[in-house]
């Protein structure tokens, strides 16, 4: 019997366990047929990659087992099959009972974000998670829980072995990692903690104030700039980074928003680049749920709010297979150094590009709270990002005050 079987001193099912690379799961039946005893080894498919035994794989060639690296063709013809499936569309849970699936997806919170009634049968239920890809037939018999399914709808991610694509809060003291006050790691799925999130977020940035000796909060960022970039880390993450999720991390001056992949267009043009889906189903979910958008309206929102609140420029970076984005606590114009003033400036040219709308010295100084007497400083602001080559004037002849500016991918 395998459950009771050893290899060495070591239970054989742990032993094939340990050898398997990535792991996959797998189980033992035991059935009889015509009074003979037959065991039947029921394993997962392959995802993303093949798998390894013992550091080697093997594939069938006819009814021989053959190591693969003795048919080139045939692993390459294997990696292009495994990578044309999406993560979305990879099995979190195979074999399910219907049971099994109304007991680990939260679909009350999945009826109630889409604004419909809870059907009255678990047949229609389940007939509504199929037709939304969240779940769908196992050929064995029984249900599949996609990754999407589970990503958005777990009642526990630990549960899929999804816990590193949870996202991660951390709050710092200071400015600085070197003290941590709270960590905190998503343990449901992203549609049923969404608003959670959000909320312990915000109160992690927010502040309570007395004016006119009457109390009242406010946060260092927008919440609807928050709202966007969270949404945004879920959505564009490259779920093929392994051992990687999404995180947010707060300092007293500052909040990082970081998801595992590099970007799918250059930091510069993420205000006015047409809309990317690295995970479209999962996208396209989260749009219906009211979570975000797919009409790469995100980053003109965060950048309207920021300018709004009078707020430094947001910070958009690109590092070694993550992508980061950062809003800043007040900071006096006086107290920014150029980089801050010329990303500033660049992105109000995105923006009011994106508006329709021109902008000038006028609206510069708009956007800085500065006097109409301070218009000299706007155009020393100006001068600089024309310098950097970020902005580009619109009508050269004009005098510097009537001038306008367009972003240079505009121009």
């Amino acid at each position: 019997m395998p459950a009771v079987a050893k290899q060495g001193n070591e239970p054989l099912e742990n032993w094939l366990r340990r050898r398997l690379t990535p792991g996959i799961d797998f189980r033992f039946h035991e059935v009889r047929i015509d009074r003979n005893r037959v065991v039947i080894l029921e394993m997962e498919t392959a995802k993303q990659q093949p798998v390894s035994f013992g550091r080697e794989r093997y594939i069938r060639v006819g009814s021989v087992k053959k190591n693969l690296r003795e048919h080139p063709e045939k692993e390459r013809a294997l990696w292009q099959i495994l990578n044309t499936d999406s993560f979305e569309e990879g099995v979190a849970r195979e074999r399910a009972t219907g049971s099994e699936v109304l007991e680990s997806l939260d679909c009350a919170a999945y009826f109630r974000l889409l604004g419909r009634p809870i059907p009255e049968s678990s047949d229609a239920t389940l007939y509504e998670l199929e037709s939304d890809r969240l779940i769908a037939p196992c050929v064995a018999g029984g249900w599949n829980i996609t990754n999407l399914g589970a990503l958005m709808f777990a009642n526990r991610v630990s549960d899929f072995r999804l816990e590193r694509k949870a996202m991660r809060v951390i709050r710092y003291r200071g400015n600085g990692r070197t003290e941590t006050i709270t960590e905190r790691a998503g343990t449901v799925g992203y549609g049923v903690g969404f608003g959670n999130l959000l909320r312990y977020i915000i109160s992690s940035v927010s502040t309570e104030v007395i004016e006119q000796g009457m109390r009242r909060t406010t946060t260092t960022v927008p919440e609807l700039a928050v709202r966007e970039l969270v949404a945004n880390a879920l959505v564009h993450q490259n779920f093929a980074v392994s051992g990687a999720g999404p995180m947010v991390e707060i300092f007293d001056a500052r909040i990082e928003i970081t998801n595992p992949g590099a970007p799918l267009v250059d930091t510069q043009r993420f205000l006015g680049s047409p809309p990317i889906s690295r995970n479209d189903a999962l996208a396209s979910l989260m749009r219906r749920l009211g979570i975000c958008e797919e009409r790469g309206s995100g980053i003109e929102k965060v950048v309207a709010a920021v300018e709004a609140d009078l707020l430094p420029a947001p910070l958009f970076e690109a590092y070694a297979g993550f992508t980061r984005a950062t809003l800043f606590a007040r900071k006096d114009l006086s107290d920014m150094d150029r980089a801050e003033r010329v990303r500033a400036c660049y992105l109000h040219a995105c923006l009011r590009h994106q508006q329709r709308l021109p902008m000038s010295n006028t609206s510069l100084r708009e956007r800085f709270n500065l006097s109409s007497t301070q218009s000299d400083r706007a155009s020393r602001l100006l001068g600089e990002t024309v310098a950097e080559g970020l902005i580009v004037v619109r009508a050269p002849e004009a005098g510097n005050r009537s001038r306008t500016y367009l972003p240079f991918w505009a121009a």
